[in-house]
This record gives structure tokens, sequence and C-alpha cells, in this order.
């Protein structure tokens, strides 16, 4: 079944095999990557990680959100912040979510490690994350993945030694109408051209933020050639049902 949908893959994609993703050898398959923790110099349980004041307030905010006993529900955003403090999310900063929370090491770990949002070790300052599943791929992601990658002279997985761009390839992003997309930090980038890839990093490169979303003539996902439906302002409520109406 997965040989014969690869098959059809790439017929429909570019003949070029830099088109055709084998979704059968990701490589976390073959790894033990994303859900094991190995003590570095940089990151262990000794690495200093301390909340400041106005995260701190913060997570004490999302907390009350919870009844007594129920406090870990606020694990989530509690790793979050830690993250955009840090930069990326050390054991020590999942050690203090876990203290503060009042839950189990391993409860935090289990969600440090299921969800790919969270970076367990550092990263760069911009952090580019481009989608190479199938709508993605099937216009042209491939492209837009190398010229990132001959653009910042680095491949996936790596930091520049400026250790300002880190390059990942991931899965569906979620903006499939809008493909070839790239997301950076918080950001999503759509409707992507090979020029509107370089002109995007050489604007952060500069110290610039690119305005997010479609590249192309769209406001956000609406038909790239124009409207087809709800093209009028909608009927009022019982339109079609009572004659009077």
């Amino acid at each position: 079944m997965l040989s014969s949908f690869s098959r059809t893959l790439m017929r429909v994609a570019k003949p070029s095999m830099n088109h055709v993703k084998f979704m059968h050898r990701s490589a976390p398959v073959a790894s033990d990557h994303l859900f094991v923790h190995r003590d570095s110099p940089e990151n262990n349980p000794d690495t200093k990680f301390e909340f400041t004041s106005e995260n701190m307030k913060r997570i004490q905010d999302i907390m009350v959100n919870y009844p007594e006993g129920h406090k870990a529900a606020a694990v989530i955003p509690a790793l979050d912040i830690a993250q955009r403090q840090h930069g990326w999310l050390p054991i020590s900063a999942m050690h203090k979510v876990a203290e503060i929370l009042g839950m189990p090491k391993m409860r935090v770990y289990e969600v440090a490690t299921f969800y790919t949002m969270f970076n367990r070790e550092p990263i760069g300052k911009y952090h580019v994350q481009v989608c190479t599943t199938t709508p993605c791929m099937l216009c042209d992601a491939r492209d837009i993945l190398k010229a990132i990658q001959d653009n910042l002279k680095i491949k996936c997985g790596e930091t520049t030694k400026d250790n300002m761009f880190t390059l990942t390839e991931v899965e569906c992003l979620g903006a499939c109408v809008n493909a070839p997309m790239i997301q950076i930090n918080d950001n999503y980038y759509e409707d992507l051209k090979l020029s509107d890839v370089n002109e995007i990093l050489d604007d952060l490169k500069a110290g610039r933020v690119p305005k997010p979303g479609p590249r192309s003539s769209r406001f956000a996902c609406e038909p790239i050639t124009g409207l087809t439906s709800l093209t009028e302002p909608p009927k009022g409520p019982g339109f079609g049902v009572r004659d009077d109406l």
C-alpha cells in the first residue's frame, strides 16, 4: 500500500528524485533523538534557570484557571513561557515547571518530548521550519528548502555559525492551501517563490521583520483566482423557509 502510494507521488511530482519524499524513511523513526535526554555542558540539571518575576506572574495567572489538584493542566503554556524566556527548553527549566506545578518530573518530560514545538537543544535566534509534506512538496517545497540551504550555507538540523538561524524540515504546518510555506519563529510565510525566500532571509539578516502571511496577492487562504462562493451578503434568518421572508 505505502510503496504504491510512493510510486503515485513519483508520477505526480516532478521527475527529479529530489522531489520525492519517502515518508516511511523519516529520520526520527530510526533515532531516539526526540525522546531521550543526555546531559551535555549546556543542557543538564545544573543549567541555570529561573523564571523572571514577570513570567512567574504569567504562569500564576494561568494556573488560577484550573481547580485545585489540576494545576498540572498548565504544563504546556508553562513550558512555552520557559522556552520563550530561555530561547530553548533545557532540562532544568522542565524541573522548575514540575516544581511550580507540583507534578512529577517524568510527567513534564512526557509533554516536552511529545510536542515538537519544544526545542530541547539550543537553536538560533530564527528557527526556520520548512514544510515538505505532500501539498507543499507538490508545490516545489524541495526547491524552497534548497534555496534556504544555499542562502544560509547550512543543512537541515544545523545552526549557522553566528547562531542566527536554525533550519529544520518538518511535517504539515496546517497551511496547505497556501503551499509552499515556511514558519520562522511564530510567523508563517506562504505562497512562496524562490525569490521570496531570499528576500525574507536577507531581511532577517539585516534586522528587519518581513511581513508574515501570503507573499501573493491573497489576504489569507481565499481562492487565489477569486471567490467562488459567499460573493454577496448572506440572506436573513428563515430565508427559503417561510414565504413571507
